[in-house]
C-alpha cells in the first residue's frame, strides 16, 4: 500500500511551488529588463510614426514571435510536459528521451515547412497581414523582406522550447528562463551602433535570426547537462506522435488566443502610421506581469497538477489551484492598477527621446490603460488553462479561446472604425476577461475546482490593497509637474526618467505593506513559501547551469 503523504510533506509542496515559480520569475525578470532595454534602444532608433523602418520591422518580428509564443508558451507545456513526465516517471529516462527526440524530429520538419511557405509567400501574405501598408510602397517592401528574414527563428524557436520542456519536466528552471536574454544581447549589439533606421531594422532582423540558433543551442546544451540524451532522429509518425499531435494542435489554438488577438489587432494596426510600435511598446509594458507571474506559476503548476491527479490526490490539486490563483492575483492586479493610474507617465517617461516622439507617447499611453485592465485576465489566463491540460482536456479550452476571439475580431473591427485606435486594445482585453469567465465557471460547475473560502478571503485582500495603490499612484501622475521640478532641482540631465523610476521603487515597496496591512497575505506565509524546507532538493551545479 502506497503511504499517504505526511502533514509535514503537504505543507512543503506549496512552498515548492512558489519557490519553482519564484526561480522562474526571477530569471524572466532579468530577460524582461534587458528587453525593455532592447525596446528602449530599437525605438529610439527607429522611431514609430515618423520613419517606415519601425513598423517593418515590428512586422517581421511578429510572425515569428506568434509562433514562439504558442509553441514555447502553450502547445508544448500543454501537451509535451505532461506526456514526457509520465513517460520519465513510468518508462525510465530512455523511454521518455526516444519520445522527446521523436518529437523533436517532428515539431523540426514541421516549423522548417511553415518557414519555407511563409518565405515564398511572404510578398502576398503581406496583403493579408498588413493590408494598410498597400498604400506605402516602400514600407511594403521592407516589411515583406524583413520578415522573409526573421522567418527561420520560428523552427529555432520551437526547439528551443520542446527543450525547454524537458526541463521542466525534470525540475530544471533556469536556463529554459534565462535562454530568452540571448535575443536582448544580441539585439542591444547588432542594433545600438546604428544611426540610419532602415539599416537599424535590418540588422535587428539579422540579429533575430542569430540569437534563435544560439537559444535553441543553449536550451539543448541545458536538457543534455540535466541527463537528458536526445539525439537527432529521422521523423517517425508512431502512435506516440499521433497523441501528441492530437493533444497539441487544441493546446496550441486554446494557449494562443491572447497572441491571436494580438495579432489581429496588427491588421488593423497597419492602417495608422505607428500604431504596430505603439502597440509593441504597450504589449512589453503589459505582457511584463503576464510572462514573470501567468507563465513562470504555469510552468511549475502544471506538472504539480499532472503528479497530484495521477497520484488521486485531490486534496494537493485543490491547493495547487488556489495558491496559484491568489499568488497570481497578488502580483498581477497591482501591475494592472499602476498600469492603468500611470500609463502616459510610464511611456514618456521612458520611451521619449530621439526618433520616439511625445505624440508616440501619448497615444501609446492611451493604449496601455485600456490593455492594463486586462492584465489579470491574461495572467489568470495561465492559471486556469493548467487545470484542464493536466487532465489531458485541451478541447474545451480550446472551444473558449474561439470563441474569444471571435469576440475580439467582431469588437475590434467595430470599435476601431467607431472610437479609433484605443477601440483595439479594449476589445483585446474584453475578449479575455470571456475567456476566463468561462474557464472559471467550467471549472466549477464540473466540480473540478472552485476557490476555498480562504482563497477567496485572501483574493478580496489583495483587490483591496490594489485598489489603495492604484489610488496612491493616480494622486502622483496628478503631481507630475511637482515631482519632476523637485527632482530637476538635484539633477541636470534626465529628470522624467528618474521622477517616474522613483516612483515606480515608491510603488514597489509601497505595496507589499498594503499586502500584509490589508490581510491578503500574512508576514509567516511570505517567510515559508521562501523557507527551504526539511526533505526539500538541493540545488546542484546542473541546476544552476
Amino acid at each position: 500500500m502506497t503511504k499517504p503523504p505526511s502533514t509535514e510533506a503537504k505543507r512543503a509542496k506549496p512552498a515548492g511551488l512558489l519557490r519553482s515559480s519564484a526561480i522562474f520569475s526571477s530569471l524572466t525578470l532579468v530577460s524582461r529588463v534587458m528587453g525593455l532595454v532592447r525596446d528602449l534602444v530599437v525605438t529610439a532608433r527607429l522611431g514609430a510614426s515618423q520613419t517606415i523602418a519601425a513598423d517593418a520591422y515590428y512586422t517581421a518580428l511578429a510572425f515569428p514571435n506568434l509562433f514562439r509564443r504558442i509553441f514555447a508558451e502553450g502547445a508544448f507545456a500543454a501537451a509535451f510536459v505532461p506526456t514526457y513526465s509520465r513517460k520519465l516517471a513510468g518508462g525510465g529516462e530512455g523511454a521518455a528521451d526516444r519520445f522527446a527526440a521523436d518529437a523533436a524530429a517532428t515539431v523540426a520538419v514541421a516549423t522548417v515547412a511553415v518557414m519555407l511557405v511563409a518565405q515564398l509567400a511572404m510578398p502576398w501574405l503581406m496583403y493579408l497581414i498588413n493590408p494598410g501598408y498597400a498604400d506605402e510602397p516602400e514600407k511594403f517592401r521592407l516589411a515583406w523582406m524583413l520578415t522573409q528574414l526573421t522567418m527561420p527563428y520560428l523552427p529555432c524557436m520551437a526547439l528551443a522550447a520542446l527543450f525547454s520542456g524537458v526541463l521542466n519536466a525534470r525540475g530544471k528552471f533556469i536556463v529554459s528562463a534565462a535562454y530568452p536574454t540571448i535575443l536582448n544581447i544580441v539585439m542591444l549589439i547588432v542594433v545600438l551602433p546604428q544611426t540610419d533606421p532602415v539599416r537599424a531594422a535590418w540588422w535587428a532582423s539579422g540579429g533575430v535570426v542569430i540569437a534563435g540558433v544560439g537559444q535553441a543551442g543553449i536550451c539543448w546544451w541545458g536538457a543534455r547537462k540535466s541527463g537528458a540524451r536526445i539525439g537527432a532522429v529521422r521523423p517517425r509518425w508512431t502512435p506516440d506522435m499521433r497523441s501528441l499531435v492530437k493533444l497539441a494542435i487544441p493546446a496550441a489554438i486554446a494557449n494562443s488566443a491572447t497572441q491571436i488577438n494580438i495579432f489581429i489587432s496588427g491588421i488593423l494596426a497597419s492602417q495608422i502610421a505607428g500604431m504596430r510600435v505603439w502597440m509593441n511598446v504597450a504589449d512589453r509594458l503589459y505582457q511584463l506581469p503576464m510572462s514573470l507571474v501567468g507563465v513562470a506559476i504555469g510552468v511549475a503548476l502544471l506538472p504539480r497538477l499532472s503528479q497530484a491527479l495521477q497520484k488521486d490526490d485531490h486534496d494537493d490539486a485543490q491547493a495547487a489551484m488556489d495558491q496559484g490563483i491568489v499568488f497570481a492575483l497578488a502580483l498581477s492586479l497591482p501591475a494592472a492598477a499602476a498600469l492603468m493610474a500611470l500609463p502616459v507617465y510610464l511611456i514618456d517617461g521612458l520611451f521619449t527621446r530621439d526618433q520616439f516622439t511625445a505624440a508616440d507617447a501619448l497615444a501609446t499611453g492611451q493604449l496601455l490603460f485600456h490593455y492594463g485592465w486586462g492584465v489579470p485576465a491574461f495572467v489568470l489566463l495561465r492559471i486556469l488553462q493548467p487545470a484542464f491540460f493536466a487532465r489531458q482536456d485541451t478541447k474545451t479550452p480550446m472551444r473558449f479561446s474561439l470563441i474569444s476571439v471571435g469576440v475580439n475580431i467582431a469588437l475590434g473591427v467595430a470599435l476601431f472604425y467607431a472610437i479609433g485606435f484605443q477601440g483595439v486594445a479594449i476589445a483585446t482585453s474584453v475578449a479575455a476577461w470571456i475567456s476566463v469567465i468561462q474557464m472559471w465557471f467550467a471549472l466549477t460547475r464540473r466540480g473540478v475546482w472552485k476557490p476555498s473560502a480562504r482563497a477567496a478571503f485572501k483574493i478580496t485582500r489583495v483587490a483591496i490593497a490594489s485598489a489603495a495603490l492604484g489610488a496612491i499612484l493616480f494622486i502622483a501622475n496628478l503631481f507630475r509637474a511637482e515631482i519632476e521640478g523637485g527632482v530637476g532641482a538635484v539633477l541636470p540631465h534626465g529628470v522624467k526618467e528618474v521622477s517616474i523610476l522613483l516612483i515606480s521603487a515608491a510603488g514597489l515597496a509601497l505595496y507589499p505593506a498594503l499586502l500584509f496591512a490589508s490581510g491578503g497575505v500574512t508576514l509567516s506565509e511570505a517567510k515559508a513559501a521562501l523557507r527551504r524546507r526539511r526533505g526539500d532538493p538541493q540545488p546542484t551545479p546542473a541546476d544552476l547551469s
